[in-house]
């Protein structure tokens, strides 16, 4: 009996561990990729393209990488705990090689439509139409695993704010930000308490005249390292804390976390002290 085919659509790190599976699996796989590399949101690119995820240059993995490494392929010993995108995209490269996931994947591929055939019903068999160099091509599949993400349509609330037709400034997306090179010397607030805000509001105030960082409501913050150096997510699951979990109250666990973090600055003397436990 022939080997079922699946469309895997994307190759970033959802897809490279969707063809993996699938070789698993003993199916047989084919990735489209739109670009003409691995690596998807992690793969930096110097300038923001239309429906497609962006990162800036500095950007750093905010899980650690003994909890965000594939299973079957630790991350090697001497890569720092947290990441530079850089590093991530090295990693995925020899998770790649190392499986031979490449040869299952069509870069600067893209996926025109996906469909259910007449009979699916019955076969379960999908119309997945591809655009590669100008030329459409229509391919049958037993099944179709998106993995296309979902960091590609920035969030861009203008009527939030009355009187932006009339600033004078520039403003953006943090998906169109890549370096703080440009910024020198100028004021700027970074609207949004997150992590890609964080991040580019510490990175600017390196360069800046000033930065203001303005929130909605307050935010407890949590280091990526945390008691004995130890990363922060390393830390927190444990088979200990597990059990903890279960047998304290949820009250005596935020009292617990909201004094730690409070140790290491008190919120309310910077405004961020927030509402919610």
């Amino acid at each position: 009996m022939s080997r079922k085919r699946i469309a895997v659509i994307g190759a970033g790190i959802s897809g490279l561990a969707a063809i993996k599976c699938c070789l698993d699996e003993d199916l047989e796989p084919t990735c489209f990729e739109r670009n003409d590399d691995i690596g998807g949101l992690w793969k930096f690119q110097k300038n923001a393209s239309e429906k497609m995820p962006s990162i800036y240059k500095s950007v750093t993995i905010n899980t650690s990488k003994e909890m965000m490494c594939f299973s079957d392929f630790p991350i090697p010993d001497h890569f720092p705990n947290y990441m530079h995108n850089s590093k991530l995209m090295e990693y995925f490269r020899m998770y790649a090689n190392h499986f031979g996931l490449l040869k299952y994947i069509r870069f600067k591929t893209r996926v025109r439509s996906v469909s259910k055939r007449p009979n699916f019903p019955t076969s379960g068999q999908w119309d997945v139409v591809v655009e590669a160099e100008g030329q459409r091509e229509s391919l049958l599949f037993h099944g179709v695993l998106v993995c296309s993400g979902h960091h590609t349509d920035p969030h861009l609330p203008l009527q939030s704010f009355p009187g932006i037709e009339k600033f004078t400034g520039c403003y953006f997306h943090s998906r169109e930000y890549k370096s703080p090179e440009d910024f020198s010397g100028k004021r700027i607030i970074v609207v949004g308490i997150g992590n890609s805000g964080v991040d580019i509001a510490v990175e600017l105030s390196r360069v800046a005249k000033q930065v203001f960082l303005s929130t909605r409501r307050g935010s407890w913050i949590l280091h990526r390292v945390w008691d004995n150096g130890y990363p922060m997510d390393s830390s927190f699951f444990t088979r200990f804390n597990s059990i903890l979990q279960k047998i304290l109250t949820t009250a005596s666990i935020n009292k617990y976390l909201e004094k730690t973090l409070n140790s290491r600055f008190n919120h309310a003397h910077y405004g961020l002290q927030p509402q919610h436990r």
